[in-house]
C-alpha cells in the first residue's frame, strides 16, 4: 500500500475521527484503580500523549504523565496505568518501556498500527487500539489523539463519544482552520525560511511542540517554543532587538494574568519591527486544540512547498535509524 501524502490525509481529517469511533471499544478500567497514568511514546506518537496530559491535567484526580524516553519514570508500579503508542509498533524506546511496564506490574494499553508491540500486547492479552496504515505517523494526530482522548476520558468515567462526534463534523469542511492557515502562510511567506519561535500558555503548550515537530520534519525548518508565564523570567531577557523569527503567540486566555503577559510581548516583540501573529483564541476546548493543529500542519505543508522540500522524506532520521540498527 503507498503513502498517503500529507496533503491528503489533512484535506481528509474527519476520517481518523470516524475510524476512532467505529473501532473503539470500552477497556473497562476505573481511575479508582490506580494512583498515576503514564503514556508513553515518540515523535508522531508521542505528542498526542502530550496532548491529552494537557487536556485532562485540571480533570483528573491522579497524575497524567507523557513520556518519551526508553525508560519509565521510578514510580512506575502495579498502582499505574501504562499506555503505550508506537505509529509502526517498531520504536525502539517505546518496546523497552513496554517491557519494563511488564517487569513493574503496570497494567497496560497498547496502540498501534501493527508491528512488535501489537504482537507483545495480544499475547499477553492487554487491551490493544489500532490505527489505519499508510500514513506517515506525524500525519496520524486524529487516530492517536481521538483514541488517546477516549481511552483516558473512559478511565475518568467520561464518554467523549459526543466530543470526537464534534471534531469529526467540524472537519468534514474545516473552513476556519483552513483560512487560519493560509492567513498566517500570507505573513510568513516572504520570510518562512527563517526560524519559528511558538509562545504559548501551558494549556497550549503541546499544541506548540507539535507544531515545531511539524515544521522540522515537513518543511526541514528549525522551530522553538516557549511557555508563558516561564519564558517571562528568562527568554524576555533576549528580546532587545529584531531577531530574524517568525513568532506565532497561541494563547488560550483562561487566565487574566498570562493574558496581560501576552499582550506585554507581543507590544515589545511588534515594537521592535517582529513578524508575530496572534492566532485568535478564546479557549483551550478541543475544536480549539484541533483547529490549531490542523491549521498549522497545513502551515508546515505550505512551507514545505515555499521552500521546495520533500515533506514526505525524513532522510536524516532514517539515517539515524540506519546507525542504530548497527550499534
Amino acid at each position: 500500500m503507498s503513502e498517503i501524502t500529507h496533503e491528503i490525509s489533512l484535506e481528509n481529517f474527519q476520517e481518523q475521527f470516524d475510524y476512532v469511533l467505529t473501532h473503539y471499544k470500552k477497556h473497562g478500567k476505573s481511575v479508582s484503580s490506580y494512583s498515576n497514568i503514564i503514556i508513553a511514546g515518540l515523535g508522531g506518537s508521542g505528542i498526542g500523549g502530550r496532548i491529552a496530559r494537557s487536556y485532562f491535567w485540571n480533570q483528573s484526580p491522579v497524575p497524567v504523565e507523557g513520556y518519551s524516553d526508553y525508560h519509565l519514570p521510578a514510580y512506575a508500579n502495579n498502582k499505574t496505568l501504562t499506555i503505550l503508542c508506537s505509529y509502526s509498533g517498531n520504536t525502539e524506546e517505546t518496546l523497552t518501556m513496554f517491557a519494563e511496564a511488564q517487569q513493574r506490574g503496570c497494567d497496560i494499553i497498547c496502540m498501534a498500527a501493527g508491528g512488535k508491540l501489537m504482537e507483545l500486547a495480544t499475547a499477553a492479552g492487554y487491551p490493544t487500539y489500532t490505527i489505519a496504515t499508510g500514513y506517515q505517523p506525524r500525519m496520524t494526530l486524529g487516530f492517536a489523539l481521538g483514541n488517546l482522548l477516549m481511552i483516558v476520558g473512559e478511565v475518568l468515567g467520561k464518554d467523549l463519544t459526543s466530543d470526537i462526534t464534534s471534531l469529526r463534523d467540524t472537519f468534514k469542511n474545516p473552513t476556519q482552520a483552513v483560512a487560519r492557515a493560509k492567513e498566517m502562510h500570507a505573513q510568513f511567506k516572504e520570510t518562512i525560511s527563517q526560524k519559528f519561535v511558538v509562545i504559548t500558555d501551558m494549556a497550549f503548550e503541546p499544541v506548540g511542540i507539535r507544531f515545531c515537530q511539524q515544521i522540522q520534519e515537513n518543511a526541514k525548518g528549525e522551530g522553538f517554543m516557549s511557555v508563558l508565564p516561564e519564558a517571562n523570567h528568562n527568554m524576555i531577557e533576549s528580546y532587545y532587538e529584531k531577531h530574524d523569527t517568525n513568532f506565532i503567540l497561541l494563547n488560550s486566555r483562561q487566565n487574566d494574568r498570562v493574558n496581560k503577559r501576552f499582550d506585554f510581548v507581543k507590544k515589545v516583540l511588534t515594537d521592535l519591527g517582529n513578524n508575530v501573529y496572534d492566532y485568535p483564541l478564546q479557549d483551550a476546548s478541543l475544536n480549539s486544540i484541533f483547529e490549531v493543529i490542523h491549521s498549522t500542519d497545513w502551515l508546515s505543508i505550505y512551507a514545505s512547498d515555499d521552500k521546495k522540500v520533500n515533506n514526505m522524506e525524513v532522510g536524516i532520521i532514517m539515517e539515524l535509524k540506519g546507525f542504530l540498527s548497527k550499534q
